[in-house]
């Protein structure tokens, strides 16, 4: 049998003299899933991460908090305050429920003042428990 490739088919290998001869690696990077787009991973899980809805107070439990606060002022007392954090990048947020005493309220920032130093928003405020004693968020 004679074919169109028997005078160059035993013929030794070709190796560059110019260029070195490629790793595995390289050459297994060549063939490496190309992301063509980039960030699509990251927007997908922006999406699917879920926020909790803003919950609106009446004017009544608006009224009440205010008043609790004022009785917190005056007596020291701790107490668990549960808070709405907005989200930074989407509609919604988290709520957070802190407990602590309380050392200040600063009317010009609208901002609550605990004796560990931790600040929350007044507006943000859903409810005023009972206080354990003991200071941390959940």
């Amino acid at each position: 049998m004679s074919g169109r490739y028997d005078d160059i088919i035993h013929l030794p290998h070709h190796q560059s003299v110019k260029h070195p001869r490629m790793t595995m690696t390289e050459r297994a990077a060549q063939f490496s899933p190309f992301a063509a787009l980039t960030g699509y991973g990251a927007v997908i899980a922006e999406t699917g991460r879920l926020t909790d809805s803003r919950i609106e107070l009446t004017d009544e439990q608006k009224d009440e908090i205010d008043r609790r606060l004022n009785e917190l002022l005056q007596s020291g007392e701790p107490a668990s305050f549960t808070y709405f954090i907005p989200d930074g990048k989407k509609d919604g947020g988290r709520v957070v429920t802190v407990t602590g005493s309380v050392r200040r309220l600063d009317p010009i920032e609208g901002i609550i003042v605990f004796e560990s130093g931790e600040k929350i928003p007044v507006r943000e405020i859903l409810g005023i428990g009972e206080g354990s004693g003991a200071e941390g968020t959940e």
